[in-house]
């Protein structure tokens, strides 16, 4: 970086943008060189394509087309080289190089420098060359000599140096970069002489070159002594023993020791493990700009609590991470382990939100990034877990019902009671901290009794029902479809809906499924279950678990489409979900092709467009929280919670912390996530308050399951009790007994077993 003063910054621009226009003319010299070598090489000894008939004649057209295209080369290599050494000259007395341009265009006093500055006068190796070049080599007879000269073109093209800019509004402190390729070095020899000038540059307009970055290494050779022996005093006197930046910004210090990766020279080499996917990881990180604007939309953000892990410090730790991974490669150390502890760190610091992408100008998806962090660990068995993901992993894993139950009951039902006492005696203990104080930082390993304590940290304040979906409506059996009507409401004008429950909502939540397959009797609608308990499989792929995730998506699609041809008498139009990772997953289905001309909505949507929707008279208010796989994606959410509640409703942002397993494997993360989330809770009952409402009861709603377990982590102190949206919207149309009577009437006549 340099700093410039405010009213040379143009001046400044201009100088780099001279540096850029003569370093593009030079490269295309430099290609047209080295087509003029190729062109006058000896091409009678080999056949330009295997269509080309050897004979006196062909050689004498073939000779005909490199004598033309030679002197079509040279003419316009001598015209750019008069160009770039005559770049100060006047325009008007230059009226040969300019290549037809208008008259008018040029301006009193111009200089060649002028019109190329303006882009009045553009040098171009494709209007000038490579147009000319294909003309000539046309046909199939000499494709091989065409296609030549396009390779060089673009090889060399990609050697062209360049200066970028980008800077801080209103200080002229400006960033001034030059990509290079690290494997090139004619390119980085190149480099040093463009900085070379950009440093006499700065000066020359008064500017200063100790600007924000690059002290210590690019821009040392050219730092005033005085401001070195000044640093090296001051460095002796709070760091006497050199801990930090050792043999930087003093005297003698080089670059002799600093190492740049080259993916291309390991690309060359074949030296990169093929199993850790490096390359695949850099590619999705590379394009970062470093400009932060995922920092505000990430939920792992949380500056009172740490500053490392916003999307953007992530790709950095990331980038250190390959390349120590690269050095060790290169140098054939072996791979430190502790290289993996820290790509753990990285990897365990995200929700899989996937929020990052939309403010992300070069479109990064850092979840993406994450799972596939994941998928590197657990590929190498290096992949840090804990018991309580293990066995959420295996809950969502196992299909057999009896199992099904069993694990159920052992972390829904005990767990939560275990979990609420231990959360009692640890307060009595005093071994839990204050709410308002800001939560631990959470970098590198974590140890396993500050991860028991941060678990114990908030309690879950919901009760999981005593059985799941299947086991209370006796749809356990794998081989038939359930087909759920009512036969008092089911017309000839009644939809055909395939609903997806997910695991939220059939194994541990199972009022969810309950409701929402009442809410569907409602409206009459014939309701398809699948056979048996299935999960989407986005668990298992967000996990790292990929080869896992994949099975599930398939054999799940082949047991879809056995459906659809069993059930090929049922105009099937829309499929429903009532989760958002279970609506994120299915988009990958392609359901279009299982049930053609269907549609994906979640259920609350369904809801809406049939005109349910509450006489809003009822003495509460509503928060709404938006969960970070929203399985709203047709509509406005809000807009439709407000439509079915039948009154304005606040949304409450943030994750809840819950974030799939997060909260079990690691809480001190989770516990970060839920201090922001307090804030934001506590800002919507404000708002609530400031519009002048006195409800009875503030109501906060939900359309995830996993989410309605994580808010009842708030009820403590904020009085809020979560609640599923469609459960207060069936609560409040049918009143308190809806699932008894629910399941007595489907219990009775309305089930249709179908094999498949």
């Amino acid at each position: 970086d340099v700093v410039i003063p405010l009213d040379k910054l143009a001046d400044y621009s201009r100088g780099i943008e001279r540096i850029n226009i003569e370093e593009s003319i030079r490269n295309k010299i430099t290609i047209a060189d080295e087509v003029l070598a190729y062109l006058v090489g000896d091409h009678s000894l080999r056949k330009a394509d295997d269509d080309f008939e050897a004979s006196d004649e062909n050689r004498s057209i073939l000779q005909a087309k490199l004598d033309l295209a030679k002197q079509a080369v040279e003419q316009a290599r001598n015209r750019w080289h008069t160009l770039l050494s005559r770049i100060e000259a006047s325009a008007e007395e230059h009226i040969d190089l300019v290549n037809g341009l208008d008259r008018s265009l040029i301006q009193k006093d111009d200089r060649l420098l002028d019109l190329l500055l303006r882009r009045d006068l553009v040098v171009s190796y494709r209007t000038e060359i490579a147009t000319r070049l294909d003309e000539i080599f046309s046909g199939q007879e000499v494709r091989n000599l065409r296609l030549a000269m396009r390779e060089i073109h673009t090889r060399l093209r990609d050697s062209r140096l360049f200066v970028a800019l980008h800077m801080h509004a209103g200080d002229g402190n400006v960033h001034t970069n030059i990509p290079v390729h690290s494997d090139n070095y004619a390119m980085l020899q190149q480099a040093d002489r463009i900085v070379d000038r950009i440093m006499q540059l700065a000066l020359s307009l008064d500017g200063a070159i100790s600007g924000e970055h690059g002290i210590g290494l690019t821009k040392l050779q050219y730092m005033e002594q005085d401001k070195l022996e000044a640093f090296a005093e001051y460095k002796q006197q709070v760091d006497p023993e050199s801990r930090f930046n050792r043999g930087k910004l003093i005297a003698g210090a080089d670059l002799e020791m600093a190492y740049t990766p080259s993916l291309r020279l390991l690309e060359q080499e074949a030296i990169i493990l093929e199993e850790s996917e490096l390359g695949t990881l850099n590619d999705e990180i590379k394009h970062c700009l470093r400009c932060g604007k995922c920092k505000p939309v990430c939920m792992t953000h949380i500056p009172r609590a740490n500053l490392l892990y916003s999307p953007r410090n992530k790709i950095l730790a990331t980038g250190l991470i390959i390349e120590a991974f690269l050095y060790e490669e290169q140098t054939r150390r072996g791979i430190s382990l502790q290289h993996f502890t820290e790509m753990n760190d990285v990897a365990d610091h995200c929700t899989i939100c996937h929020k990052c992408e939309s403010p992300c100008p070069v479109n990064i998806d850092f979840g993406d990034v994450t799972t596939l962090m994941r998928k590197i660990l657990i590929d190498r068995g290096k992949k840090r877990s804990s018991l309580g993901a293990k066995a959420a992993m295996s809950f969502l894993n196992m299909t057999n019902p009896t199992a099904i139950r069993w694990m159920r009951r052992g972390l829904a039902e005990w767990g939560f009671k275990g979990l609420n006492l231990g959360h009692a005696l640890a307060a009595k203990s005093g071994l839990l901290k204050q709410q308002d104080q800001p939560p631990h930082a959470t970098t590198g390993n974590p140890k396993p009794q500050n991860l028991v304590v941060e678990m114990l940290q908030k309690p879950i304040r919901v009760e999981a029902p005593k059985q799941t979906l299947r086991d209370a409506l006796k749809l356990e059996d794998t081989r038939s479809v359930p087909i759920l009507r009512n036969p008092g409401r089911v017309s000839e004008e009644s939809d055909a809906v395939f609903y997806f429950p997910g695991c939220g909502s059939e194994r541990l939540f199972s009022e969810i499924g309950l409701a929402t397959l009442a809410m569907l009797n409602e409206l009459g609608a014939e309701t398809i279950l699948p056979p048996g308990y299935l999960c989407c499989g986005y668990p298992q792929t967000a996990a790292g678990l990929h080869a896992r995730g994949r099975q599930i998506t398939t054999e799940n699609r082949v047991l879809f489409h056995r459906i659809a041809n069993t059930l090929n008498y049922m105009d099937i139009k829309t499929v429903l979900v009532s989760c958002g990772t279970c609506m994120d997953q299915l988009q990958d289905y392609q359901f279009e092709k299982i049930f053609p001309g269907c549609r994906l909505l979640d259920i609350h949507e369904y809801m809406m467009e049939k005109g349910i929707a509450l006489d809003g008279n009822q003495q509460t208010e509503y928060l709404y929280h938006d969960p970070c796989h929203t399985p709203i994606k047709q509509y406005n959410p809000l807009q439709v919670v407000s439509g079915l509640t039948g009154k304005p409703v606040e949304l409450s942002d943030r994750c809840c912390g819950e974030a799939g397993t997060l909260g079990t494997s690691r809480p001190d993360i989770a516990n970060q996530l839920r201090f922001r989330k307090t804030e934001e809770l506590n800002k919507g009952i404000q708002a609530i308050h400031a519009k002048g409402a006195q409800p009875a009861q503030i109501k906060l709603l939900t359309s995830c399951p996993a989410c309605q377990q994580g808010l009842s982590r708030y009820t403590d102190e904020t009085g809020l009790k979560p609640r599923y949206l469609v459960l207060e919207v069936i609560e409040q149309r049918l009143g308190q007994q809806w699932q008894q009577q629910f399941i007595d009437q489907v219990l009775k006549d309305g089930i249709e077993m179908v094999l498949v």
